[in-house]
């Protein structure tokens, strides 16, 4: 048997992981995702907390995602309390969570994922040869931040959203300056999304998959609704009630990660962007529909690279409307308010968002204290980590007769495509 450690460590994803992979002959025997990030404990760690200590606790979990995690968790904790908010809290929580996408999106398509389709070792290599286009990635990147720094109160670890609504309520000024920015970013999107177009194509595998995401009730966003969707690899659709989450992730532990995996229906499933396309393609506005067309993208895909171009698009659709947002605050929504007041009560409340990487579940429990009991927080990576070993497979069986170091390219760019966020995929506290 020949065991290769094709990736000590993985470049270009955030946390510590590699890939292992084992073959008898040409016969694959086993495919490994090694995820060894440290257990964050985060689910040990809030309980016996008060509910308002709960949000910025679990934002630490990760710096990348600490936005999402912010919001996703007062989510979970207004259900427990049964919290109804302004519209204008929904619109400024929609833009602050969108505002993530954008961020995270144009780091990770032009400057964690495009180095690989053109043999660059990483993007300060590439920027040699493509500055203009470094340099636009780099401004979508800072226009994320801006607006999460606008409505957050700072772009990571924010401290404005508070249970019941914001601290502070941004100034009609600051939204007009935000969307000048915004219309610069419209504009200059054709530019980058040539760019992606102009990628060489690249095999890693052929494969079907299955999809859940968040279905999105109104317009694409990725905080508001409670229902899951998944598509399975035959097409057909089940959805299923947010709070019912564990009967999607079914979570069981594996011995090579600190993650655990999950599966629905004994298989795995994809979570990230092209799964929510998949879900809400009906909801793709104009400048989505024409990114699609543009970068190929065809519904249903058969390789995870696609995930890659779905983000593209989903920058398209989120510039739009994050513009769109910020007309309505602007049109009268925008107007100084406190939060609402939360009272705490004894309950289990499930706050389901979509992170950039896929769907994000905080689940909490409270006393009548409004004290946390119970805690259980699943991220999207968490909910990848079987499908990215399913496509490793494929990947190893339809590359025989190649080369390591080609079939080690073609593993790190199906990881990367995935967009794994290790350091929030690992929660191993007990449950109670």
């Amino acid at each position: 048997m020949r065991r290769l450690t094709l990736v000590e460590e993985l470049a270009r994803v955030e946390g510590n992981g590699g890939i292992t992979v084992e073959l008898e002959g040409e016969q694959i025997k086993n495919v490994e995702f090694n995820i060894f990030e440290g257990p964050r404990a985060i689910e040990a760690i809030i309980r016996g907390r008060p509910a308002q200590d709960v949000a910025g606790i679990v934002s630490r979990i990760c710096a990348i995602c600490a936005g999402v995690h912010y919001l996703t968790s007062i989510k979970a904790t207004e259900a427990a309390f049964g919290t109804r908010v302004t519209e204008t809290t929904q619109l400024l929580r929609d833009l602050f969570v969108r505002a993530g996408n954008i961020e995270s999106h144009a780091l990770h398509v032009f400057m964690l994922a495009a180095p690989d389709y053109l043999d660059y070792p990483g993007a300060t290599a590439m920027a040699a040869d493509h500055p203009a286009e470094v340099k636009l990635a780099l401004r979508l990147k800072k226009l994320g931040n801006t607006l999460q720094e606008l409505v957050g109160g700072r772009a990571i670890h924010p401290v404005n959203p508070v249970l019941g609504g914001f601290g502070r309520i941004p100034s009609p000024e600051e939204m007009i300056r935000a969307r000048e920015e915004l219309l610069w970013a419209i504009n200059a999107l054709p530019a980058a999304l040539g760019f992606v177009a102009a990628l060489p194509p690249t095999d890693v595998c052929d494969a079907e998959n299955a999809y859940a995401a968040l279905v999105m009730p109104g317009r694409y966003g990725y905080f508001h609704g409670d229902e899951i969707e998944v598509v399975r690899a035959d097409g057909t659709r089940q959805r299923m009630a947010g709070k019912a989450y564990r009967d999607l992730t079914n979570e069981h532990v594996v011995a090579h990660s600190f993650a655990k995996h999950s599966g629905f229906e004994g298989r795995p499933f994809a979570v990230g962007a092209l799964s929510r396309l998949m879900v809400n393609e009906r909801l793709v506005n104009a400048p989505g529909q024409l990114a699609m067309r543009r970068l190929g993208l065809h519904l249903p895909s058969r390789t995870p690279l696609d995930n890659n171009v779905a983000q593209a698009v989903e920058l398209a659709i989120d510039l739009q409307l994050a513009l769109d947002t910020i007309e309505d605050l602007l049109a009268g929504a925008l107007v100084p308010q406190a939060p609402v007041p939360v009272k705490p009560r004894a309950g289990t409340g499930t706050g389901v968002t979509e992170a950039p990487r896929g769907i994000l579940v905080h689940s909490y429990t409270y006393n009548e204290d409004g004290r946390v009991v119970a805690a259980d927080v699943i991220t999207p990576t968490a909910m990848n980590a079987a499908s990215i070993e399913r496509h490793f497979q494929f990947a190893v069986d339809q590359h025989k007769g190649g080369t390591d170091p080609a079939l080690t390219k073609k593993l790190e760019m199906i990881v990367r495509a995935y967009d794994p966020c290790i350091s929030c995929s690992v929660h191993l506290a007990r449950r109670s």
